[in-house]
């Protein structure tokens, strides 16, 4: 008969502390022992607690506070950071988040001409295949503690007969101006929802595994409610919430 493979190491850490989260051995909100412990204990290194640790927060069981240490998951537990969403003007009438977050780019973002998906033309109330300005840009703040993916697309047929049919656009926020200076009434809707991140999304956002992304469209509306531009935002899941005013 074929003998069992043993089980992985980063397993065993995995199933022991989950047995004592499940048991109350270790409480809702209380910590958890330290990366440092559990790897003497299991005599494993570091990177394989972490691994074990992926999974229960792939699970929902353990959430990882910076510098504080691994926590068992509670329902009434906040995050560290609350992020108010939306768009305001300022007393300068410039178009601001409403966060007030101050995002630099890693990199000036260029414009690209990319082709509407089904699922963005559908929101942009577009043809599939209809040619837009893209930007990406990976975002900075706070010395690179916050960050953020984002990424502007402009359909050409809205810059039919103005001075963009000649020349790109300028990217989100400064997108919000360049509209209203042709004539639009801007309004905004935003569409969230979580998913995990593709690798590279990961290795931007720095992101442990296990860690979901927070996925979030803003479409930009003209006069008419006409779709003029659509932003996609890609921002870490792990500590985050978001405020909306209704």
């Amino acid at each position: 008969m074929p003998t069992e493979k043993p089980q992985a190491k980063y397993r065993l850490i995995a199933d022991h502390l989950r047995q004592g989260i499940l048991d109350g051995t270790y409480p809702a909100g209380q910590p958890l022992p330290s990366e440092e412990s559990l790897a003497k204990q299991f005599q494993v290194t570091r990177p394989t607690v972490r691994q074990g640790i992926a999974e229960l927060r792939a699970a929902g069981l353990v959430e990882v506070m910076m510098g504080r240490g691994m926590f068992v998951r509670s329902p009434h537990n906040r995050p560290s950071f609350t992020r108010p969403r939306g768009v305001r003007r300022d007393a300068d009438s410039r178009y601001v988040e409403a966060d007030g977050i101050h995002w630099t780019n890693a990199e000036e973002p260029v414009a690209t001409r990319t082709d509407a998906p089904l699922a963005l033309a559908d929101l942009l109330q577009i043809p599939p295949g209809e040619p837009m300005f893209t930007y990406d840009a990976l975002q900075v703040a706070d010395h690179g503690r916050l960050r953020q993916l984002h990424r502007t697309y402009v359909p050409f047929s809205v810059l039919i007969n103005t001075k963009y049919e000649e020349e790109a656009p300028p990217p989100a926020p400064e997108l919000y101006a360049a509209l209203a200076d042709l004539g639009h009434e801007l309004r905004f809707t935003e569409y969230l929802r979580t998913r995990m991140p593709l690798p590279d999304q990961a290795k931007a956002l720095r992101l442990p595994n296990g860690v979901p992304m927070l996925h979030i469209l803003r479409v930009t509306l003209g006069t008419g409610a006409k779709p003029l531009a659509l932003e996609e935002f890609h921002l870490p899941g792990d500590d985050l919430e978001l405020s909306y005013a209704l």
